[in-house]
């Protein structure tokens, strides 16, 4: 085999593994309009506001009020809150500090890898802006890690520095999350038997048994599914890892092997 044919193997090899890594980094791609964004928020984690990933969901409130949404996130996704939080005009008190907080289906408060989840308002301004980027989404973590799992996840938003004459004003908040798939570099050996899905246990409950009649808590999931990232391009990797070992160790033989002709002990040695 020529050693010109092994490096056109290898670069085809290379490109075809390269393309799905690409389109894993790229953005998850919004929601359909099917169906219209929430235009309210819950005020507590059990009426918190289902919206998809990619929805730009509204709400109305007074200052004082917790709000509350919910979203699905899957394994290696890595989410990205944002917020804006629109003020009222006459202000009595000056400024203004809003919090956005976001907390996993254990209602565990997680941490935001970047982004600005608390900021203050100067007098007179007219918005303010918020977000949080989460770690990525991990299939399986250890039961003492407070790593992101899959399931729901849940977004508060509310005002922790407000002066009393703040009060019951009037704002209106608007709120989108977006994912970006990490891929292979996040993969890990393991996975939930369940999502971390409020009622999940009630649905499979009902599942096995039809005529049984309970509530589910959450009804949104991704559209492919959950565990839907249990395929990632590290398998791609890693096969053509092996492919490019096996194509070097016979181009090694082609190099080392010779002309094949056999050694003839010269005349009168």
């Amino acid at each position: 085999m020529r050693i010109g044919t092994i490096l056109t193997a290898a670069a085809l090899l290379l490109g075809a593994s390269v393309s799905p890594a690409l389109a894993d980094s790229s953005p998850s791609p919004s929601a359909s309009g099917d169906s219209a964004a929430p235009t309210s928020a819950g005020t507590s984690f059990r009426t918190a506001t289902e919206i998809e990933q990619g929805q730009q969901a509204t709400a109305s409130a007074s200052t004082g009020d917790y709000l509350y949404w919910s979203f699905p996130a899957d394994a290696g996704q890595r989410p990205t809150v944002k917020a804006t939080v629109k003020l009222p005009s006459a202000s009595q008190s000056g400024t203004q500090t809003w919090q956005l907080d976001v907390y996993d289906g254990l209602r565990r408060r997680q941490a935001c890898q970047y982004g600005t989840q608390t900021r203050t308002a100067a007098q007179g301004a007219s918005s303010v802006n918020l977000s949080c980027t989460l770690r990525t989404v991990r299939a399986w973590s250890e039961q003492w890690s407070d790593d992101p799992l899959p399931g729901t996840y849940y977004v508060r938003l509310t005002a922790v520095g407000l002066g009393a004459a703040d009060l019951g004003m009037p704002v209106s908040a608007e709120l989108q999350v977006e994912s970006k798939e990490i891929g292979g570099s996040a993969a890990v050996d393991g996975s939930l038997a369940q999502p971390l899905v409020p009622g999940i246990a009630t649905t499979t409950s009902q599942q096995q048994s039809p005529e049984s009649d309970a509530a589910v808590l959450s009804s949104l999931k991704p559209d492919d599914g959950w565990a839907s990232g249990w395929w990632s391009d590290r398998w791609v990797w890693t096969a053509v890892g092996g492919i490019l070992a096996a194509l070097a160790g016979i181009g090694g033989y082609a190099l080392t092997r010779g002309s094949g002709r056999p050694y003839r002990v010269p005349p009168g040695a």
